[in-house]
């Protein structure tokens, strides 16, 4: 992967972009054990988020809906990490597959789910309520909606409100891994999503 845009040093970035910078570094994201690096050795953002600082405002709306996705969301933990990286195999995108198979096992995924997903194939579950919520991103992935039956599934699986954090989810970790393509270069093709 060959970074198109340089990284920011902190010692150059203006007020609003370090403030965003803070809320990435500092905020939850930091907080707790860390299974993959947010900064440099020189304290530069990795990953999609520094591409965040190019614009203060957007980057804190966008940073701030991906930490209330991780750390506020209604979703367990598992079926937050298989959605992501769901989502991070079908754009083919390495960075959320790294970051996201580490925090998928401190989440307790097994190996053979990881290798699944890895995929983009759904793992054999036995929680009937997982099984429907990564169907349910499956159908997002593949067609942008969900037919009256998905819908119903879904809510019955996950509650309107999770069902609501998911298709967030879904968009947030898409628009990462379209940043990282065009903003730090990352190669890989889409691909289909499970059915």
């Amino acid at each position: 992967m060959v970074a198109r845009l340089a990284g920011f040093l902190p010692g150059d970035l203006t007020e609003e972009q370090a403030a965003v910078h803070q809320a990435i570094s500092g905020g939850p994201r930091a907080t707790g054990p860390q299974l993959f690096a947010l900064t440099d050795s020189e304290g530069r953002l990795r990953g999609p988020f520094n591409a965040m600082l190019l614009s203060p405002p957007v980057g804190a709306a966008l940073q701030s809906v991906g930490a209330a996705v991780r750390y506020r969301s209604s979703l367990s933990d598992r079926v937050r990490e298989m959605a992501v990286l769901l989502v991070a195999a079908h754009w083919g995108s390495a960075f959320e597959r790294e970051a996201h198979e580490a925090v998928g096992r401190a989440c307790g995924l097994t190996e053979e789910e990881l290798g699944s997903l890895r995929s983009g194939a759904l793992p054999a579950l036995t929680d009937p309520d997982e099984t429907v919520a990564l169907r349910t991103t499956a159908a997002l992935l593949r067609c942008g909606n969900l037919g009256d039956d998905e819908y119903g599934a879904a809510v019955s699986a996950i509650g309107e409100r999770g069902l609501f954090e998911l298709t967030t989810l879904v968009g947030y970790y898409s628009t990462l891994a379209l940043q990282l393509r065009v903003f730090a270069g990352e190669e890989g093709e889409p691909r289909p999503s499970a059915p």
